[in-house]
Protein backbone atom coordinates (compact mmCIF):
# COMPACT_ATOMS: atom_id res chain seq x y z
CA UNK A 1 0.00 0.00 0.00
CA UNK A 2 1.00 3.62 -0.62
CA UNK A 3 1.15 6.52 1.62
CA UNK A 4 0.47 9.96 1.63
CA UNK A 5 4.19 11.71 2.45
CA UNK A 6 4.85 15.67 3.35
CA UNK A 7 6.73 16.95 0.25
CA UNK A 8 9.74 18.25 0.84
CA UNK A 9 10.40 22.13 -0.86
CA UNK A 10 13.57 21.02 -3.13
CA UNK A 11 14.69 20.93 -6.83
CA UNK A 12 13.95 17.26 -6.50
CA UNK A 13 10.23 18.08 -5.97
CA UNK A 14 10.42 21.05 -8.48
CA UNK A 15 11.66 17.96 -10.84
CA UNK A 16 8.55 15.71 -10.03
CA UNK A 17 5.66 18.53 -10.20
CA UNK A 18 6.83 19.25 -13.97
CA UNK A 19 5.53 15.75 -15.05
CA UNK A 20 1.78 16.91 -14.23
CA UNK A 21 2.54 19.85 -16.31
CA UNK A 22 1.82 17.41 -19.37
CA UNK A 23 -1.86 16.85 -17.71
CA UNK A 24 -3.83 19.98 -18.61
CA UNK A 25 -4.65 22.73 -16.77
CA UNK A 26 -1.55 25.37 -15.91
CA UNK A 27 -3.25 26.68 -12.82
CA UNK A 28 -2.56 23.21 -11.76
CA UNK A 29 1.31 23.13 -12.19
CA UNK A 30 2.68 24.03 -8.82
CA UNK A 31 6.59 24.38 -9.63
CA UNK A 32 6.47 27.95 -9.66
CA UNK A 33 4.73 27.84 -5.83
CA UNK A 34 7.84 25.28 -4.98
CA UNK A 35 10.27 27.36 -6.80
CA UNK A 36 9.16 30.45 -5.31
CA UNK A 37 9.61 29.28 -1.47
CA UNK A 38 12.85 27.31 -2.15
CA UNK A 39 14.84 29.87 -0.90
CA UNK A 40 13.33 29.82 2.65
CA UNK A 41 14.27 26.94 4.19
CA UNK A 42 12.46 27.94 7.04
CA UNK A 43 8.79 27.55 5.36
CA UNK A 44 6.66 24.41 6.07
CA UNK A 45 5.73 22.55 3.25
CA UNK A 46 1.87 22.71 2.04
CA UNK A 47 2.57 19.76 -0.36
CA UNK A 48 1.67 16.02 0.27
CA UNK A 49 2.22 13.19 -2.52
CA UNK A 50 1.98 9.47 -3.30
CA UNK A 51 5.04 7.64 -5.02
CA UNK A 52 5.02 4.80 -6.75
CA UNK A 53 8.13 3.66 -6.59
CA UNK A 54 10.29 6.47 -7.67
CA UNK A 55 7.30 7.97 -9.27
CA UNK A 56 5.24 10.52 -8.01
CA UNK A 57 1.63 9.44 -8.84
CA UNK A 58 -0.30 11.82 -7.02
CA UNK A 59 -0.16 15.44 -5.23
CA UNK A 60 -2.14 17.94 -3.31
CA UNK A 61 -1.25 21.69 -1.31
CA UNK A 62 -3.13 21.42 1.76
CA UNK A 63 -3.21 24.35 4.19
CA UNK A 64 -4.67 25.58 7.35
CA UNK A 65 -6.50 28.71 7.52
CA UNK A 66 -7.37 30.65 10.60
CA UNK A 67 -10.33 33.40 10.18
CA UNK A 68 -12.93 34.10 12.32
CA UNK A 69 -14.60 35.91 10.21
CA UNK A 70 -14.79 32.72 7.05
CA UNK A 71 -17.73 33.19 4.53
CA UNK A 72 -17.75 29.03 4.35
CA UNK A 73 -18.12 27.59 7.58
CA UNK A 74 -20.40 29.40 10.11
CA UNK A 75 -19.53 27.17 12.96
CA UNK A 76 -15.44 26.89 12.67
CA UNK A 77 -12.64 29.57 12.27
CA UNK A 78 -10.01 26.86 11.51
CA UNK A 79 -10.14 24.93 8.37
CA UNK A 80 -8.01 23.36 6.00
CA UNK A 81 -7.90 24.61 2.12
CA UNK A 82 -7.30 21.63 -0.64
CA UNK A 83 -5.68 23.41 -3.55
CA UNK A 84 -4.64 21.61 -6.42
CA UNK A 85 -4.96 17.75 -5.90
CA UNK A 86 -3.90 16.14 -8.84
CA UNK A 87 -3.26 12.15 -9.97
CA UNK A 88 -0.98 11.64 -13.05
CA UNK A 89 -3.28 10.15 -16.22
CA UNK A 90 -1.43 6.41 -15.90
CA UNK A 91 -1.93 6.38 -12.43
CA UNK A 92 -5.97 7.55 -12.43
CA UNK A 93 -8.58 5.58 -11.14
CA UNK A 94 -6.19 3.56 -8.48
CA UNK A 95 -7.38 5.59 -5.21
CA UNK A 96 -4.61 7.54 -5.22
CA UNK A 97 -6.89 10.72 -5.22
CA UNK A 98 -9.30 9.21 -2.73
CA UNK A 99 -6.16 8.36 -0.67
CA UNK A 100 -4.89 12.42 -0.52
CA UNK A 101 -8.72 13.29 0.50
CA UNK A 102 -8.67 10.61 3.52
CA UNK A 103 -5.32 11.88 4.50
CA UNK A 104 -6.68 15.70 4.45
CA UNK A 105 -9.80 14.37 6.42
CA UNK A 106 -7.92 13.07 9.55
CA UNK A 107 -6.89 16.25 10.50
CA UNK A 108 -10.42 16.74 11.72
CA UNK A 109 -11.40 20.32 10.85
CA UNK A 110 -13.82 21.80 7.88
CA UNK A 111 -12.04 21.45 4.29
CA UNK A 112 -12.92 24.25 1.68
CA UNK A 113 -11.88 23.53 -1.99
CA UNK A 114 -12.93 24.80 -5.33
CA UNK A 115 -12.36 21.70 -7.73
CA UNK A 116 -12.60 22.15 -11.88
CA UNK A 117 -16.14 21.15 -13.20
CA UNK A 118 -14.49 17.96 -14.38
CA UNK A 119 -13.61 16.47 -10.95
CA UNK A 120 -16.47 17.90 -9.12
CA UNK A 121 -18.54 14.34 -9.23
CA UNK A 122 -15.39 12.90 -7.82
CA UNK A 123 -15.72 15.22 -4.56
CA UNK A 124 -19.06 14.54 -4.09
CA UNK A 125 -18.45 11.26 -3.85
CA UNK A 126 -15.96 11.62 -1.43
CA UNK A 127 -18.43 13.79 0.66
CA UNK A 128 -18.26 17.08 -0.42
CA UNK A 129 -21.43 19.05 -0.69
CA UNK A 130 -21.22 22.53 -2.95
CA UNK A 131 -22.05 25.96 -1.55
CA UNK A 132 -24.29 28.11 -3.22
CA UNK A 133 -22.40 30.98 -5.51
CA UNK A 134 -21.48 33.80 -4.22
CA UNK A 135 -19.93 35.98 -6.03
CA UNK A 136 -18.34 38.37 -3.56
CA UNK A 137 -17.11 35.31 -1.86
CA UNK A 138 -16.27 32.70 -4.24
CA UNK A 139 -14.51 35.04 -7.24
CA UNK A 140 -14.91 32.64 -9.79
CA UNK A 141 -14.71 29.16 -7.98
CA UNK A 142 -17.04 26.95 -7.32
CA UNK A 143 -16.77 26.20 -3.89
CA UNK A 144 -17.24 22.68 -2.01
CA UNK A 145 -16.91 21.81 1.49
CA UNK A 146 -16.59 18.77 3.58
CA UNK A 147 -17.77 19.00 7.69
CA UNK A 148 -15.91 16.51 9.88
CA UNK A 149 -18.46 14.22 11.61
CA UNK A 150 -19.77 15.24 14.88
CA UNK A 151 -18.20 13.90 17.99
Amino acid sequence: MTEVKKLEINYKTADDFKKFREVGNQELWMVNELEGNMMDADIESPFYGIYVGENLAARMCLFKKDDVNNDYFSDATDYLVLWKLEVLEKYQHKGYGRQLLDYAKTFGLPIKTAPRLQAAPFFIKQGFVPLEYNLERDLNENVYVWYPAEQ
